[in-house]
């Protein structure tokens, strides 16, 4: 063994701000064991790593070491050999034919496919060994993969249906009927629907049901420009919340459409799902999921006495980054939210957050479309500063929209402060805060300094990507996300840091940031 090195990270001379170190890499020399992979098995993923260039770190041995196997894969350590039992390739964007040379892998059990843009037949061996009961096969979400006759002949009671439908379909009960069919096979076949206690045999109710379920629309939850919302009960005791439209409505029947198009055909783990609908003459409702933890807005209020920590946070921001990357990039044509507030980011019971109101979404005509034009919208606080000036919305607005979310998240503090004499944004606010280099007076006081500094800068920068007034210089929300869960895990990191080393986060000193490694060098580094 060699001589400890400690690295000492300070701040540059002159600068105001403290150090941030955002990533180490340490190498270790581990000797494997004498049994690797199955060779018939690695073969057959090294063909995967290169007909998919896939941005996965695969390195080396895909089983072994066992702590170190590939992103997506699992292993089994009981035959002879380690060999892949489950390979993950979901929402990877891939193209092409399935590839045959998966049904190489003799061993694996699992096989998820999903939310890809793969085209042609399913091979006819992962065909064969999904009848026979040996694979676990799940290609649901994808353009019809079911194209060849004897793949039709094995799926006579399957339905594939597309993630979004054409925007220009002219019958909204054509689209339930389409929609109740992918609900029905992703029960069956575990699609991207949330599961949830919500089990409705009929998406269309009476308006006499609604008003049984809402006991007689006892319990008022929440509202909007839509109409109030009730807490309903189905039958099978399943809490759900109603949305009925008010004869005094701003938006009416058009946006009653809108939402219920949208949300029949849209469905992600981080979107707020549609349980059924009534249309009967003027009486009109939506009815979804219900959401236990309200919205984001309640739990961030300073009326709120239960502060949510900064793990729960940053959770929430990559809960929510999830479901707006997928209205983006996951839907075709590509979907806009153009009112992305802390009200429309609903909590599950487990804190898990989900968007919700599309009643003013508006789908991309074409995907190279750059902007919509359309009638006014957003949140005052929340609206991009470029849409104000020229009256186009596009994907970078609902970046923008982000942003202040991340940043109401990081301060605790509402996009718009009522003053006494004036109100002031969040972003004039903050900026000299984040200018003079002091995290402590950004991040929220209620978490009273329980959170490490590095990711509450790496949480601060993010967001100030996202809010530049020229709307090309914000990033998409992809790289939001990507950046978000480096956050998170940098979080999660130095939390196990200061549990093993039995210190606080506001142990860690903000000057400077130790690392001690062992080595046959001593070195330090400025």
């Amino acid at each position: 063994m060699g001589e400890r090195l400690h690295f000492s990270i300070i701040a540059a001379e002159g600068s105001k701000f403290p150090p941030i170190l955002n990533a180490v890499e340490i190498f270790v020399s581990k000797e494997l064991p004498n049994k690797t992979t199955a060779i018939q098995d690695v073969e057959a993923i090294k063909d995967i790593k290169k007909q998919y260039t896939l941005p996965r770190n695969w390195q080396g041995d895909p089983c072994v070491p066992r702590e170190y196997s590939w992103d997506g894969l699992h292993c089994s350590y009981n035959y002879t050999i380690p060999s892949i039992i489950s390979v993950d390739l979901s929402y990877n964007d891939l193209t092409g034919p399935l590839p045959e040379f998966l049904a190489q892998l003799p061993n694996l059990y699992t096989l998820d496919l999903r939310g890809n843009k793969f085209t042609g037949s399913i091979p006819e061996d992962l065909l064969q060994k999904s009848r026979d009961g040996t694979l676990v096969l799940s290609v649901n979400e994808n353009p019809d993969p079911c194209q060849s006759v004897a793949c039709k002949r094995g799926k006579k009671k399957e339905f594939v249906i597309p993630v979004v439908a054409s925007s220009t379909a002219a019958v909204l009960l054509l689209l339930f009927i389409f929609s109740g069919l992918a609900i029905y096979r992703q029960k069956r076949h575990g699609g991207m629907v949330t599961k949830s206690n919500i089990r409705s045999k009929n998406q269309q109710y009476s308006y006499s049901e609604v008003v049984s379920i809402t006991n007689n629309f006892e319990t008022i939850v929440g509202g909007g420009g839509f109409g109030k919302v009730y807490l309903g009960k189905l039958k099978d005791e399943g809490q759900v919340a109603v949305k009925l439209l008010s004869p005094s409505s701003n938006q009416g029947y058009k946006e009653f459409q809108a939402e219920a198009q949208l949300l029949m055909i849209v469905h992600h783990r981080n979107l707020v799902s549609l349980v059924g609908y009534c249309d009967e003459n003027d009486q009109k409702a939506l009815i979804y999921e219900y959401m236990e933890n309200g919205d984001l807005h309640q739990h961030l209020s300073v009326k709120n006495t239960n502060v949510m920590t900064w793990n729960e946070r940053l959770n929430i921001a990559v809960d929510a980054a999830h479901g707006l990357e997928y209205l983006h990039n996951g839907c075709k044509p590509p979907i806009i939210h153009r009112d992305l507030k802390t009200s429309n980011i609903l909590l599950t019971g487990h804190m898990k957050a989900k968007i919700a109101d599309f009643g003013l979404s508006r789908i991309f005509a074409t995907e190279s479309d750059s902007h919509v034009s359309t009638c006014p919208a957003g949140t005052l606080g929340y609206l991009d500063p470029e849409y104000q000036a020229s009256g186009n919305f596009s994907k970078k607005s609902d970046v923008y929209s982000f942003g202040i979310i991340l940043f109401e998240l990081i301060t605790g503090r509402p996009a718009i402060m009522r003053g006494p004499k004036k109100n002031t944004h969040i972003l004039d606010w903050i900026y000299p805060i984040i200018e003079s280099g002091d995290i402590q007076s950004v991040v929220d006081p209620r978490l009273q300094g329980k959170f490490h500094t590095n990711s509450a800068w790496k949480a601060v920068e993010i967001a100030l990507s996202c809010i530049p007034s020229i709307a090309i210089q914000r990033p998409d929300m992809s790289q939001v996300l990507a950046e978000l869960k480096e956050c998170l895990a940098l979080e999660m990191t130095n939390a196990s840091l200061a549990t093993e080393g039995n210190m606080t986060p506001s142990s860690i000193p903000l000057e400077a940031f130790y690392l001690e490694l062992e080595s046959d060098i001593v070195a330090l580094a400025r």
